[in-house]
């Protein structure tokens, strides 16, 4: 057999590394996807999407006194969410 056997074995080694490494990998995602609490994260998401529609109608918005209220809206939403974060 002579080398073309030992490439043969050193490539079957590297791959059943590789496939211990990639398992390793998995094992490791879902146990930090374990530790993310879904309520808080569904908070948040609901944070941003508030925040969204707050800009959205910041910019629309012509009068001054509504203005400053989604301003002070916005600044209030983007520190709930570092709170969360």
């Amino acid at each position: 057999m002579g080398d073309a056997g030992e490439g043969l074995v050193d490539a079957e080694s590297r791959l059943a590394e590789r496939m211990e490494e990639r398992e390793e990998e998995k094992k490791k995602a879902r146990q930090a996807g374990k530790s993310t609490d879904p309520e808080r994260a569904r908070q948040v998401e609901s944070l941003k999407l508030a925040r969204i529609e707050m800009q959205r109608q910041l910019e629309l918005t012509t009068h001054q006194g509504r203005k400053q209220q989604l301003t002070q809206a916005v600044a209030e939403i983007d520190k709930r969410i570092k709170q969360l974060s």
